[in-house]
């Protein structure tokens, strides 16, 4: 059995198709990268898998449980721009990610003790214990971009899902951070969802590459369909299919 199953999911605004017939199933520990054409639908997906939405129809299922109804700690998100509380220092950020379902004015006492010492464990980990008193604006974008994944595994997911996660980041920090994250993968066993615009990005992290794309088009009416799962790449097997992908969807061009 599946550790993620995705079954026939569409979704919909107003009446405006964006995903259709999406189906999936997922090993758990594996990294799924995400890509395809601007606004067909990638981030949607990441939403759906989130639970920050519902979908109009069909069902998402993690390790066999209930289709979730709210966003909860099994899942962790990193966006492309920093999700950390500037108000608050790089330490207590990381207890922040823990205490996500938690009423943080009771989080206080021993509890806050023992969680400011998970945190520390934590910012040794990601390389960030020299500045655990600092506040995010005194970081660099790498930097703050490894706080907003320490933040995410605060909160020991079961999931992680990364949207444009290094999109921001110039290319020497970006390939210090795929590094990064490659070392946490090995010594976590998350399963993990990525979307990118970076096709090389994809085929060097991920374990799949799914591409989303619009199997039905109505050239009068280019909103008619929405997007599903047109290809599913094993990235392990060392057959990177760059050239066909490229051709096929230039705007990934800019990332080769």
């Amino acid at each position: 059995m599946s550790f993620v199953t995705v079954r026939d999911v569409w979704q919909s605004y107003d009446g405006r198709p964006i995903l259709e017939r999406v189906n999936l199933d997922v090993d758990e520990g594996e990294f799924v990268s995400i890509v395809g054409a601007s606004g067909c639908g990638k981030s949607t997906f990441l939403r759906l898998l989130l639970a920050q939405e519902q979908p109009t129809r069909g069902a998402i299922r993690i390790d066999g449980g209930h289709r979730a109804r709210e966003p909860g700690r099994e899942r962790g998100v990193v966006f492309q721009r920093y999700s950390v509380f500037p108000h608050m220092t790089v330490r207590d950020n990381i207890v922040a990610g823990e205490a996500f379902d938690t009423h943080w004015g009771r989080f206080r006492g021993a509890k806050l003790t023992a969680a400011r010492e998970r945190a520390d464990a934590i910012l040794d980990r990601i390389g960030l214990s020299h500045v655990a008193q600092n506040y995010p604006a005194t970081l660099s974008g790498g930097m703050q971009q490894r706080l907003a994944i320490g933040q995410a595994l605060a909160a020991r997911p079961r999931i992680l899902l990364l949207d444009e996660p290094f999109g921001a980041l110039d290319p020497g920090t970006r390939i210090q951070m795929h590094d990064f994250l490659t070392e946490l993968r090995a010594e976590t066993p998350m399963t993990v969802f990525m979307v990118t615009h970076d096709l090389g990005e994809g085929f060097k992290l991920g374990d799949r590459v799914l591409v989303f794309d619009k199997p039905r088009w109505d050239p009068q009416d280019p909103a008619a369909f929405g997007a599903t799962i047109t290809y599913d790449f094993d990235a392990r097997q060392g057959g990177i299919p760059f050239q066909g992908l490229l051709d096929k969807y230039p705007s990934l061009r800019a990332a080769e």
